[in-house]
């Protein structure tokens, strides 16, 4: 973990050095998450929540990375067990971010999640399972936003989760997350950069 926290800052002091005016901000909003692959029978939707920071290191006037820290709560029901499983992380995106017109944008890339918290809920009973799970989780973001001039932002997102949430080796389970989100960047709108 400490390894990726210095990649990230040395990426990000290196890009602060080219980059044309550093913007910061602050995000929340709501997750969608639910589990994928074989292992996901039954599995559906649990409404969740992420929030947190992010820098916007603007390369050109149409591209930019985006790194964020995010608290995030995923997980899934599974309604014929009559439980769900909820899963917290901090998530680490960092996103290449390109403008398409004024105001709005596409953006991809990956994210490193770190397990926080994980519990079993059935029945009014809870029981931890975090030593059950993966501490380290890989995704791929995909994504797209819209600034306004007044620095209030939009987005929608979909994370793929590539590595699978479970320690059992022949469990797949992967994360699978939809997340809307609102924004606000301090400083000069993203779009008056546009």
């Amino acid at each position: 973990m400490k390894k990726l926290l210095l990649s990230i800052i040395i990426i990000v002091s290196i890009l602060s050095v080219h980059a044309q005016s550093v913007q910061f901000g602050v995000k929340g909003g709501v997750n969608l998450a639910t589990f994928s692959g074989k292992d996901a029978t039954g599995a559906t939707t649990l409404v969740g929540f992420h929030g947190g920071g992010l820098v916007s290191l603007p390369i050109s006037s149409d591209f930019s990375v985006q790194p964020e820290v995010l608290y995030s709560m995923q997980g899934a029901k599974d309604p014929s067990a009559g439980g769900q499983i909820n899963l917290s992380y901090i998530n680490v995106p960092v996103l290449a971010k390109y403008t398409i017109f004024q105001g709005f944008s596409v953006e991809a890339g990956p994210q490193a999640g770190f397990l926080l918290s994980a519990k079993a809920e059935a029945g009014g009973f809870s029981a931890d399972i975090k030593s059950q799970m993966q501490s380290f989780d890989f995704s791929a973001v995909l994504g797209a936003s819209y600034i306004t001039s007044a620095n209030v932002g939009f987005d929608a997102r979909y994370n793929l989760g590539i590595t699978s949430v479970a320690k059992d080796n022949s469990s797949k389970l992967y994360n699978s997350v939809i997340q809307l989100g609102v924004y606000y960047m301090f400083g000069s709108s993203e779009s008056d950069s546009n």
